[in-house]
């Protein structure tokens, strides 16, 4: 697996509707050993290993939640809205990267001090109405060089390696997701399946699932896996009775109900025994909260899987994620794709 390629892909900014960065990163490396790679009018990128029948979709989305300038005040303040779903006091001490018209911008969320706050005041949870981002310039005209309304940007922070082959950073929802499915391409480029096979990096997931339905609908699959991240429950406080079990090292989590495919979940199953790869496996009541959602209603339909990364800390800066669990996860997914030929029946029966 390249590392590289992963801290270059997890450190460029891409939150949703402005992903090119990224997504010129993921293309770029998929065109080393892709047959095809493409990209569509809303962004989204696909790299095509040509095979025979049938098509099988390899998908994780690329963009991440993130920040857009809402108004610019007379002394140069941003106000600013969440792309994607936050939890507003994790703004709270920030930097933020605004990708500004001539580069980038470096800001800090502000907001009124505690010694300034009446006591009632002092209890209350922030919201993002209570905040503003500083550029340090004095007016607005100042910030209008650097800035606009519509600017968006993320949260600055670096990448880091922890113990145990743990890395934390911002942006690995999801794109550790386009980053695994890329390198299940990469084996398969290998040892080819007989199925035609792309890995796409969808755009726009945390906000819409526009990319996830345009990019299905383009490719036409039979069959799709789509990678994003799960929360671990292995975590001081979690409740494993409601959110079932999934830990950092114990490998991908698969899951069963709502949009995944009995017949695919059950040929990941498969594939996890014979490469005896570990996995744990989670239930799906209702909505899957990825692409599935929309992908497995592409066309005539679409016999869809979800594999996740369990990710400690998810929307946060500092979001954590154990890399054994991504390189079993594209293991088992090169293994699912090499059991399926013209013959494999989708349809459950």
């Amino acid at each position: 697996m390249s590392l590289d390629f992963l801290k270059r892909l997890l450190s460029a900014p891409g939150p949703s509707s402005n992903e090119v960065r990224p997504a010129r990163i993921w293309r770029e490396e998929a065109a080393t050993f892709a047959d095809e790679v493409y990209t569509d009018i809303r962004g989204s990128s696909t790299a095509v290993l040509k095979g025979g029948e049938p098509r099988l979709l390899l998908s994780g989305h690329i963009d991440e939640i993130g920040v857009i300038i809402t108004y610019i005040d007379d002394d140069g303040f941003l106000y600013f809205a969440g792309v994607g779903g936050w939890d507003p006091q994790v703004f709270i001490g920030q930097r933020i990267r605004l990708l500004g018209h001539n580069g980038d911008v470096i800001g800090v969320i502000g907001k009124k001090a505690i010694h300034l706050m009446k006591p009632e005041e002092r209890t209350k949870a922030s919201t993002i109405e209570d905040m503003w981002i500083d550029i340090g310039v004095k007016n607005r005209a100042a910030a209008l060089e650097q800035v606009r309304v519509g600017t968006t940007g993320v949260i600055d922070a670096d990448l880091h390696e922890f113990p145990n082959g743990r890395i934390v950073s911002r942006s690995i929802d999801n794109r550790i997701g386009a980053y695994t499915v890329l390198e299940a391409l990469r084996l398969l480029a290998a040892d080819r399946p007989a199925a035609t096979v792309a890995a796409s990096a969808p755009v726009q997931e945390e906000i819409n699932h526009a990319g996830g339905y345009t990019t299905a609908f383009q490719f036409a699959p039979q069959a799709a896996i789509i990678v994003d991240v799960t929360h671990a429950t292995d975590f001081p406080n979690s409740d494993k009775k409601l959110r079932g079990e999934a830990k950092l090292g114990g490998g991908p989590a698969l899951a069963r109900g709502s949009v995944n495919s009995p017949v695919v979940v059950d040929m990941l199953v498969e594939a996890a025994a014979r490469e005896k790869i570990p996995y744990t496996m989670k239930a799906h009541p209702d909505r899957s909260a990825t692409d599935a959602d929309v992908m497995h209603y592409s066309r005539l339909g679409v016999a869809c899987a979800v594999v996740s990364i369990p990710n400690r800390y998810m929307h946060s800066p500092n979001e954590m994620i154990q890399m054994d669990d991504v390189q079993h996860a594209a293991r088992l997914i090169a293994a699912f794709a090499r059991m399926v030929t013209p013959e494999t029946d989708f349809i459950p029966r």
